[in-house]
């Protein structure tokens, strides 16, 4: 059975980083249930980021024994940073994998982790590629156990003597449980039982460190016992609640903002049944028919990484230089690998304002032509990028073939096209606006629908 463009372009645009007019006709005579499928299948292959090295991050220490100064020091890490964006974001560019992608996004914001080692920041991220679809519990435990992880919430200095309560309480609160269903004493104990859990500093690998254990009795969830992490981990995993708080940030991400309850119970009943699989989940999530009514469509604002692959991806630009990709994110409010805070972006209006909504209009023509733009700096950490390298007009370089893109959309009147690339319609003044100008070119048409705040719109 044929599948209707618009299912089309709401499945791609949830699941992926949307799709253009030329591919979605040719997958509507495919089945909804076929589609679904063959995005799941593709996706279930990672292939991870190799190009930061370890050893292309010396330790400070040996560094400054060697003689390099602090500030190239700095420097070399801040563009190997920068390499480490540009090679996800090329990926993201490239990849047919996009549902594995869209997945590992998410657990990006999820576990956000905001540390100046791009080696490891990597093998986080490939860490959330490797487990974006399986047991939430292997997930997790791999997190836990990530050198990044352990260095960003502190737990290397998690000693029996001085028990350090980060690494626990954001455990927690924001990976796992959520506020309000845990105590402090939960916190203080749990902290307690992942005292020792650290990292080989030469190899980077876990490592159990045994004589700063905490071996006492500790009493955590009401349960009393010798408990370490892993045991923790698991009695969190036990309680229900940690399925209602994934599921429901889940939801947000690729339902609605707007919360159902009824949907939200349903589905976290069947993720804790099923041991937290995560792919079985999604899965059931797509294929729900509310995944398609309206009021699920068109409902939530891009986020700016979805905004600038799906416009990428959409009319194949070509970028000579990547790292006006890395402004780009800047700009927008949302630079991959450096998430503001343990909490992450916080999404949904968080994303918008009057200058991003304005970059937002702008952007697609200036992208598309070639065009330059002011460039203003938005890094919250003066320290990670210089100010001066990502400030000015800044002429994008990009390569569009306009002939494809106007031969694909040739027998697409306005409002046809209007559906094809807006999942929600703007006022009819302003569609009346525009079909005014009767002088108006395919191409020109195309520009002033994209630069439509709509367009924002998922």
């Amino acid at each position: 059975m044929a599948t209707p463009l618009g299912q089309i372009f709401h499945v791609y645009n949830r699941l992926g980083f949307g799709i253009n007019y030329a591919d979605a006709k040719l997958l509507s005579e495919k089945s909804l249930n076929e589609i679904i499928n063959g995005l799941i299948v593709t996706s279930t292959v990672a292939t991870y980021l190799t190009e930061i090295k370890k050893e292309d991050i010396p330790d400070k220490k040996d560094v400054i024994m060697d003689g390099m100064h602090k500030k190239e020091l700095q420097h070399l890490i801040n563009e190997k940073m920068k390499l480490l964006n540009s090679s996800w974001i090329k990926k993201l560019l490239e990849t047919k994998n996009v549902l594995l992608e869209k997945q590992t996004l998410f657990w990006h914001n999820h576990f956000a982790c905001r540390e100046r080692n791009p080696y490891l920041m990597q093998e986080l991220n490939n860490i959330h590629r490797k487990f974006a679809f399986s047991n939430f519990r292997d997930l997790l435990i791999n997190v836990s156990k990530s050198a990044v992880m352990l260095k960003f919430l502190n737990n290397q200095q998690n000693k029996k003597e001085h028990p350090n309560e980060n690494f626990a309480r954001e455990l927690m609160e924001l990976f796992t449980l959520g506020r309000g269903n845990y105590t402090e004493v939960d916190v203080k104990e749990s902290a307690r039982a992942f005292t020792g859990w650290g990292f080989n500093r030469e190899t980077m690998e876990f490592e159990f460190h045994e004589k700063q254990h905490d071996t006492g009795e500790k009493n955590i969830f009401n349960r009393k016992g010798n408990f370490g992490g892993e045991d923790v981990i698991n009695m969190i995993l036990s309680n229900k609640q940690t399925a209602y708080f994934i599921t429901r940030k889940m939801y947000k991400y690729y339902v609605n903002e707007s919360i159902n309850e009824d949907h939200i119970k349903e589905l976290a009943e069947f993720y804790y049944q099923n041991q937290y699989n995560t792919g079985a989940l999604l899965k059931k999530l797509f294929s729900s028919a509310w995944f398609f009514s309206p009021e699920n469509i068109g409902c939530n604002i891009k986020a700016p990484v979805e905004f600038l692959i799906g416009l990428s991806r959409q009319f194949n630009i070509k970028y000579s230089d990547h790292n006006v990709l890395f402004k780009i994110q800047n700009v927008l409010g949302q630079t991959l690998f450096y998430p503001p805070n343990v909490a992450g972006w916080p999404g949904g209006k968080a994303f918008i304002d009057s200058s991003t909504l304005i970059f937002r209009m702008k952007l697609p023509s200036a992208l598309l032509n070639n065009g330059e733009l002011e460039i203003d700096e938005k890094i919250d950490n003066p320290d990670d990028i210089n100010k001066e390298e990502i400030t000015g007009n800044k002429k994008f370089e990009t390569t569009v073939n306009w002939n494809n893109i106007i031969l694909s959309h040739q027998k697409l009147e306005f409002d046809a096209l209007l559906k094809v690339f807006l999942c929600r319609m703007p006022e009819q003044n302003v569609i009346d606006k525009i079909k005014s100008d009767t002088a108006l070119e395919k191409k020109e048409m195309i520009l002033k629908i994209i630069s439509l705040p709509e367009y924002s719109l998922i």
